[in-house]
Parts: structure tokens; C-alpha cells; sequence
């Protein structure tokens, strides 16, 4: 009966697109950047063009394994970037812009109840029901307006991936940055996350305010740039290098 009502649904509400139409939509990529063009330093893991994601497969709209973003947002993370590298790390991107085309992928997925191949590595301790009526899966996403990047630090000295006391896409409170402390005042309070964890998520979380974007309280690595040039667009054209 769930799988049903949540199909019929989905069905009703037009939610079963294959396409990337969707209302305030545009195809036009003139106003963004292929990050690496301008933070040749950042390192690239992007997470939905190959199968370690929570579905389980390359994503719609990811043609390359490169990382978009619109030009003011790229240039913001520049000086984010900068910053960091003063103090021993290169940034990690697993996401930038993703395509409307993804995000009705997502839906699709999160649908279809039955297929949880990716369970144990992602929300082991939630049932996939849930999935909507907790927002992990929404019908629209920031990331599609350009300007909203997904991220962690990379230790240049211990030549790794900082230990942020999660992986990136848990669904679980453990990703919110203030588990376990208070980011305001950067004061741990003890728990399951361990003071040095705590400290590297604040390491990013301050960096990234300092230079223009906006954290979300339920993911440590998700921030939007807060004068994001496009606010009520939705972009389609899909993830792959841009021309100069």
C-alpha cells in the first residue's frame, strides 16, 4: 500500500518527469564557470557522476566529472580557497551546480521504495519512506541555481581528506554541524564526534562565512553563496566543461 500511494502521488503532482523542464527554467550556461578554471587546485570527487552516491548509479545530467558553478560563486570560493590553503588545506568538491534533470532523478529514486541497494552506506538508520517527509529528497534543490557547492578539506601535510565525523549525503543528525557542539561560539560540548572532528567542520564553517555563503543546518558541507546571482532560477543544461 506505501509504494502505491507514494507512486500515485508522484504521479498526480507530475513528479515522474524524465526531462528537465521545469518552471523559471534555462538552458543558459553564459553566466557560469567550470570551477577548475578558477581554483585549479580544488580536488574533484563528484559523487553523482560515477555509482558511490545514495542511488546507486551515475546520475541524469552528469556528462563529465567536473564542477560548475556560476561565475560569482567560483570567484567567492577563490578567496575560500585562498584562505585555506594559508592554513594547510585544498578544498574537496563532491558536488556544484547539478542539473533539474538530477533532482528529478532523485525524486524518482526516492520513490521507489524498493531499491535501497545503497542503505547501509548512506541512511542505514532510516527507512527510505521517510525520506521525503524528512526533506533528505526534495523537488527542487539550491545546488540547480548555481551557486551552492558541496565540500570538505583536504590536509595538504598528512596528504588526506580531513576526518569530519561523517561522510558526505548521511542522512542522519550526526551531519548537522552543530552535532555535538555550538558553531556559533566554535565550543564543543562533547558527544559522539570528537573535539578534533568538531574543530574541522568549523575550520570549513568559517571559512566559507567569511567569504560569502551560508551554511545549512542539516548538512556540514553544503553552503550557498548568500548573494547568489540567479535566486529564482533553475538551470538545465547538463554537468560537463564549459568552453572559455
Amino acid at each position: 500500500m506505501k509504494v502505491k500511494h507514494l507512486l500515485s502521488v508522484f504521479i498526480a503532482i507530475g513528479l515522474t518527469i524524465t526531462s528537465c523542464s521545469h518552471n523559471n527554467a534555462s538552458s543558459d550556461s553564459s553566466g557560469f564557470v567550470t570551477l577548475t578554471d578558477v581554483i585549479p587546485d580544488a580536488i574533484l570527487e563528484i559523487r553523482y557522476f560515477g555509482t558511490y552516491n545514495f542511488v546507486g548509479q551515475r546520475i541524469d545530467g552528469y556528462l563529465e566529472p567536473t564542477a560548475l558553478l556560476t561565475r560569482r560563486a567560483a570567484d567567492s570560493l577563490k578567496a575560500v580557497s585562498d584562505d585555506l590553503i594559508r592554513q594547510g588545506y585544498r578544498i574537496k568538491i563532491f558536488d556544484a551546480y547539478r542539473p533539474q534533470c538530477a533532482v528529478d532523478h532523485f525524486v524518482r529514486w526516492a520513490a521507489d521504495i524498493t531499491d535501497t541497494r545503497m542503505k547501509k552506506y548512506f541512511y542505514p538508520n532510516l527507512d527510505k519512506s521517510v525520506l521525503f517527509e524528512q526533506e533528505y529528497i526534495m523537488e527542487k534543490s539550491g545546488h540547480t541555481r548555481g551557486s551552492t557547492v558541496d565540500l570538505t578539506l583536504f590536509d595538504m601535510n598528512l596528504e588526506k581528506e580531513v576526518d569530519m565525523g561523517g561522510t558526505f549525503d548521511w542522512f542522519g543528525h550526526e551531519s548537522h554541524p552543530d552535532y555535538c557542539g555550538d558553531p556559533t561560539t566554535q565550543t564543543y560540548t562533547g558527544g559522539e564526534l570528537t573535539e578534533e572532528q568538531f574543530c574541522n567542520r568549523m575550520i570549513l564553517r568559517t571559512a566559507m562565512i567569511s567569504h560569502g555563503f551560508k551554511a545549512l543546518d542539516s548538512e556540514w558541507w553544503h553552503f550557498t553563496l548568500k548573494d547568489e546571482p540567479y535566486p529564482n532560477t533553475y538551470f538545465t543544461f547538463p554537468v560537463k566543461q564549459l568552453t572559455k
